[in-house]
């Protein structure tokens, strides 16, 4: 009996010493992880028309006669889809591009309510941006 106490005895003393298996180890709550990214954003909604109309200036330069007064289909079914398309209110700009040059071209409502149709067109070289004549533009970029 002797022999069982101190049995007894001298496991309780080594228990103290023995380490608990990590996976048994308590830890602290976890917090859950929250995102620093900002939540997405709303698609950006063109400005409303306003209530007054201010009648375009329309572009008259030779060579631009099949470009001036079209609308964004038609300029499309012309140079292909636009590389970039920007809209403003009621107005908006198509942007053309290729080797030779990138062709900007505006296009506002020609009355109140209208569609907006191109009144405006500048071109300009890819390379560094210098202005090149607009309708050799037109017609390199033309399908």
């Amino acid at each position: 009996m002797r022999s069982l106490l101190g049995l007894v005895a001298l496991s309780a003393s080594l228990s103290a010493c023995v380490s608990v298996p990590a996976s048994y180890e308590t830890r602290p709550a976890e917090r859950p992880v929250t995102s620093t990214r900002p939540p997405p954003q709303q698609p950006v909604q063109p400005a409303p028309s306003s209530r007054g109309f201010i009648a375009p200036k329309v572009m008259d330069q030779p060579g631009l006669e099949g470009v001036i007064g079209r609308d964004a289909t038609a300029l499309a079914n012309m140079f292909g889809a636009p590389r970039l398309e920007v809209k403003e209110g009621d107005a908006m700009k198509l942007q053309f591009s290729g080797a030779p040059c990138v062709l900007d071209i505006y296009l506002y409502p020609l009355r109140p309510g209208g569609q907006p149709s191109a009144t405006h067109v500048e071109a300009r070289r890819a390379s560094d941006g210098e202005d090149v004549d607009r309708a050799a533009c037109v017609r390199a970029l033309r399908r």
